[in-house]
């Protein structure tokens, strides 16, 4: 065989590689929005607000719904902590019961 070229070995120095690309979206997504059940708001308005604000389905709207009314609450809602705050307050807006929290998934 031929001569084969050889190269010097490339340095990067002062390169630094971000092994946590990306890290940022994995911590924030585990947030829910719950809405809890009330002896206030008939359950079609309930799945009225699911329907208008997150634009659900008639169908996903009732299913949650009835989760609400039979189970005292349902997830409505999953994502970065700030989005979900604001799914709170919208909840709050409408007079339902809502809080956020750390997914337990």
């Amino acid at each position: 065989m031929g001569d084969v070229p050889k190269t010097a070995p490339v340095e990067h120095a002062d390169t630094e590689v971000d092994t946590d690309v990306g890290l940022d979206l994995v911590v924030d997504r585990p947030w829910v929005t719950i809405v809890w059940n009330d002896p206030v708001n008939l359950m079609s308005y309930v799945a009225y607000v699911f329907r208008t604000y997150f634009g659900y389905t008639e169908e996903k709207a009732e299913t949650l719904m009835m989760a609400v009314h039979q189970e005292g609450r349902a997830v409505v809602s999953s994502g970065g902590r700030e989005e979900m705050e604001r799914h709170v307050q919208a909840m709050h807006d409408y007079g339902l019961w809502a809080t956020v929290q750390k997914d337990e998934a």
